[in-house]
């Protein structure tokens, strides 16, 4: 089966005269039915990203291709309304002169409103509040309304541009876990846009992760976890810390917290060692202790329920780090710091598992 999306080499800048480009050869496939998220902090392209798909921006590089039929790109445009996408912004965008129903059948032909709006309003919790008017209706209903007016027309592709951020964190944690549903009973792709990597992981068949207008990432949430490709992916989404490691002269590999065994070989050595090679350290895998005569000192701490994570400088450092709340630090108190022994970490570039087995 062909692809929903398939985004090939696209370059974007806002602007002739712009140096700055927003997007940079993003190459990527949407299969049809898969929900892809778009992460990244803000300002890294994702947003941007979307309009592009919507129609709402033109790449000045490269070409985009929606259900196999090219849009964009080599001197071709489709303008948005014939690109069959529907739209869920996060302010819902509703009329606020019309009723429910009314901004649900807004622009369809008549005789497609009764039979589809009513199917959309039982699947989507909306029966009864036909004649209320968006400014009578909750913040949830209120988004479901914006997602039932851009199923409304059938789209095969919907862009979903941080739907859930305004909301509640019950009514979001509700709509999230029920958007996949709706999307497969609709039959229709859909890419949503978040800066929020518990959402993206918990909601999305396949997330990419995007930083400074490049995609570094795209892969399953199991994958990422797992297997994350770069520095960034494993702090910004794993919130791991991100440490440089170095081949030492007894053949091991050392970081400021600790040694690893050397799992790479002959290729670990300091003359042809990459200067970008790190680990990933979880922050549950680093001990702290107090002790007035340390290096490390306590920034600040967060309470977590069952744990506190610290803020921990070291070494020109900010580490996180998570222990039990009868470990109890406070701000400007000195402390040692290393990695747990047996603790697990992730290097990169190469990206192998290493374990820490020295004291």
């Amino acid at each position: 089966m062909q692809n929903s999306v398939s985004l090939r080499s696209v370059w974007h800048r806002y602007g002739p005269n712009s140096s700055e480009w927003t997007l940079k050869g993003i190459d990527l496939d949407i299969a049809h039915g898969e929900l892809l998220g778009l992460l990244g902090p803000s300002g890294c392209g994702k947003t941007t990203l979307l309009r592009l798909i919507a129609g709402f921006e033109r790449p000045n590089q490269g070409a985009l291709e929606l259900q196999g039929r090219q849009v964009a790109g080599n001197g071709c445009w489709i303008p948005p309304e014939r690109r069959g996408v529907g739209m869920v912004f996060q302010d819902y965008a509703l009329f606020p002169h019309l009723t429910a129903w009314q901004n649900a059948c807004f622009g369809l032909h008549r005789r497609e409103k009764s039979s589809k709006v009513t199917w959309l309003f039982n699947l989507l919790g909306l029966e009864g509040l036909e004649q209320r008017f968006p400014h009578q209706l909750s913040g949830g209903q209120r988004q479901r309304l914006a997602l039932a007016r851009a199923l409304a027309p059938s789209p095969k592709l919907v862009l979903l541009d941080e739907p859930f951020s305004s909301l509640d964190v019950e009514v979001r944690l509700r709509l999230r876990a029920e958007l996949a549903g709706v999307l497969e009973a609709c039959d229709a792709s859909g890419v949503i846009v978040t800066h929020d990597p518990g959402e993206a992981l918990a909601v999305c068949d396949r997330v990419a992760v995007m930083r400074d207008g490049a995609l570094h990432q795209c892969a399953t949430p199991q994958e990422i976890v797992s297997n994350p490709a770069t520095p960034f992916v494993g702090s910004f989404v794993l919130q791991n810390n991100v440490i440089p490691v170095w081949p030492s002269s007894e053949g091991e590999l050392s970081c400021p917290l600790g040694r690893f065994k050397n799992r790479i070989g002959s290729s670990a050595h300091e003359q042809s060692w990459p200067s970008e090679a790190c680990v990933l350290v979880e922050p549950d895998a680093i001990g702290i202790v107090s002790d007035p005569r340390a290096e490390a000192s306590v920034l600040g701490r967060e309470f977590l329920g069952d744990l506190w994570e610290y803020r921990i400088e070291f070494s020109g450092m900010i580490l996180r780090v998570r222990c039990p709340i009868e470990q109890d630090l406070m701000a400007n108190e000195r402390c040692r710091i290393a990695l747990k022994r047996g603790a697990s970490v992730t290097l990169l570039p190469q990206r192998i598992n290493l374990i820490h087995s020295f004291v």
